[in-house]
């Protein structure tokens, strides 16, 4: 497990999701009840797999000398509530997160779109004052989860979502696919900042197009790819 986190942040500021240390990657072993995370503040460059800490469901350190992400929180509360994931991902990507400070989920304008998310990627409501003082990091998972029940939206067919003012995060079967998911998300989002500008008047893809694209990747009659 600390391999596969390891690796999936170096993939973060190598597909330019990340820059400083602005995300953060983890795993869940839901049969030991274990989470593995980047830890927090450490640049890439200098991270090894040895420094990723490993948790219980209650943040508490379990292995590890290095105090874990700062968002750990928050993906402790998506792997509660979304019995499904096994990894999030959590960056500050430019397109993206130009989206979620507009407060605005992203639409499905196009294939490439409907290739991965079933739909809008939502954005969820501004956290309250109480909130953050709260508890800022759990709140935002919170938040999240409030969002996809409000919405009735499926997080494995919209894996993924935008909170106010803050960024994107992603989740997947495993830490290689959450990171596919934000990098998806991230050009996503640049297509439709432009598809806007180009026509200010554009509508989503009509729902079978969505369907076709969406389903011909995912479900049981999928054929994309190789069996």
């Amino acid at each position: 497990m600390k391999e596969r986190v390891f690796s999936a942040n170096l993939a973060l500021p190598d597909a330019g999701l990340v820059k400083l240390t602005w995300g953060n990657v983890s795993e869940i072993n839901r049969e030991a009840e274990l989470i593995v995370i980047k830890p927090s503040g450490v640049p890439y460059c200098k991270m090894e797999a040895c420094d990723m800490v490993v948790t219980d469901l209650n943040g508490e350190v379990v292995e590890g000398k290095l105090k874990p992400s700062s968002d750990l929180a928050t993906h402790i509360e998506l792997y509660k509530a979304f019995n499904e994931i096994q990894s999030v991902v959590h960056t500050h990507s430019k397109n993206a997160v130009m989206w979620a400070q507009a407060g605005r989920g992203i639409p499905a304008y196009g294939t490439t779109h409907a290739d991965t998310f079933y739909g809008i990627v939502p954005c969820t409501r501004q956290l309250t004052s109480e909130e953050v003082s709260l508890a800022y990091e759990r709140e935002t998972g919170k938040v999240i989860i409030e969002t996809f029940k409000e919405k009735n939206i499926d997080p494995l067919a919209v894996p993924g979502v935008l909170v106010y003012g803050h960024g994107p995060f992603t989740w997947g079967e495993t830490p290689q696919k959450a990171v596919e998911n934000s990098i998806v998300l991230d050009e996503i989002a640049e297509m439709a900042s432009v598809t806007e500008v180009v026509n200010d008047s554009i509508l989503p893809i009509p729902q079978y197009l969505l369907d076709k694209h969406y389903f011909r990747k995912h479900g049981a009659n999928a054929y994309y790819g190789q069996t």
